[in-house]
């Protein structure tokens, strides 16, 4: 039986952090090849299904590897991407480049460049002319749009220059019906952080059930570009943060700023509080200490949490397990992490009461 390959897209830096979520998660798999955001994986756990899920925290994306074209002349390579796609029923194709730079040094995060997106349509394009119907339908197949959910998807990543892999997965999550699990977003002119950009995306991931009128509290908001993006979801928000808020968060009717450090705050003033959002500078045990001291009080009722946690050192990552089970003792039934497109050297937590979300 041909061996199967797995592939991985992630932020650069990443890396080693996904190699050994694998090794402890999958130990099936064995590490294969690499470039700074991508990675593959040889399958030692026999013929991984269509539908296949790795439910990683650090690969932005992944699938079933078909192989890989190099060839310097871009019909050639057109031709090759077909022929390894084979005659699967596609319906979506993906097409996007691993990341070009550190999530720290792109102004807004990793996106579909015009370069994929061109590179897509001529994909499409020299298919068309070169096979007659009754192959896959190429004709109905869209090109770097959201797939729907249980739809498969022909990826093509483009690793280096005239260098693609080819893979292909079965759309689930949110994240797995975008290409590349890139949640592309312009950082609107009045955001005064990028903070905005992590919790637009960290909304759409999670799928919590957040409603206008709602109340939320958000641990760590200076300057308030995340509460910017509550309140334009319609939220009441109370900001806690001892550093300083911008003028323009400020002035909105909804937003109360609560100037000292969350662990300092009356647990009573927690009490009508829905929805909890953290996103602090310091060490993961801190940052739950804080918030398990809040959540886990007799008087208090949050339905919800979105947790960022800085791993100030990639070592913390082996704890991410720890981590969640911690957030689970506090009664939260549904549990998620992910890297998020968005996200530095850090993660973001869902977590929820109720019915299971997205991951």
């Amino acid at each position: 039986m041909t061996d199967q390959f797995l592939f991985c897209t992630c932020q650069i830096g990443a890396e080693p952090a996904l190699k050994a979520e694998l090794a402890r998660d999958w130990p099936g798999f064995r590490f294969a090849y690499s470039r700074p955001g991508f990675l593959t994986f040889k399958s030692a756990i026999g013929h991984l299904p269509d539908d296949f899920d790795l439910r990683s925290v650090f690969a932005r994306s992944s699938g079933i590897s078909l192989g890989r074209v190099a060839d310097p002349d871009a019909a050639q390579r057109a031709a090759a991407v077909w022929q390894l796609a084979g005659d699967r029923p596609y319906r979506v194709l993906h097409v996007w480049p691993r990341d070009s730079a550190a999530t720290g040094q792109l102004a807004t995060g990793p996106s579909i460049t015009p370069e994929a997106q061109s590179i897509g349509q001529s994909l499409r394009a020299a298919h068309l002319a070169a096979h007659a119907p009754g192959g896959i339908d190429v004709a109905e197949m869209v090109v770097n749009q959201p797939a729907a959910s249980g739809q498969l998807v022909l990826d093509v990543v483009l690793v280096e220059q005239n260098q693609w892999w080819v893979g292909f997965h079965r759309a689930h999550s949110t994240a797995s019906c975008l290409p590349g699990g890139i949640f592309e977003l312009p950082l609107p002119a009045e955001a005064v952080s990028r903070a905005w950009l992590k919790m637009e995306e960290a909304l759409a991931w999670s799928a919590l059930p957040l409603r206008a009128g709602e109340h939320v509290v958000e641990i760590g908001c200076s300057p308030g570009g995340a509460s910017q993006a509550l309140l334009a979801h319609g939220l009441r928000v109370t900001g806690i943060d001892p550093a300083e808020v911008d003028s323009a968060v400020l002035a909105h009717s909804r937003f109360t700023h609560v100037r000292m450090r969350g662990a300092d705050v009356r647990r009573r003033e927690f009490r009508d509080v829905r929805w909890l959002v953290a996103d602090m500078n310091v060490a993961p045990a801190y940052t739950l200490t804080t918030i398990e001291q809040i959540v886990t009080h007799p008087d208090v009722k949050i339905a919800g949490l979105l947790i960022t946690l800085k791993l100030l050192d990639w070592h913390l990552a082996e704890e991410i397990p720890a981590y969640l089970d911690r957030v689970r003792s506090w009664g939260y039934q549904h549990v998620a992490a992910r890297q998020l497109s968005h996200n530095r050297q850090e993660i973001c937590v869902a977590a929820s009461r109720g019915s299971a979300r997205n991951s």
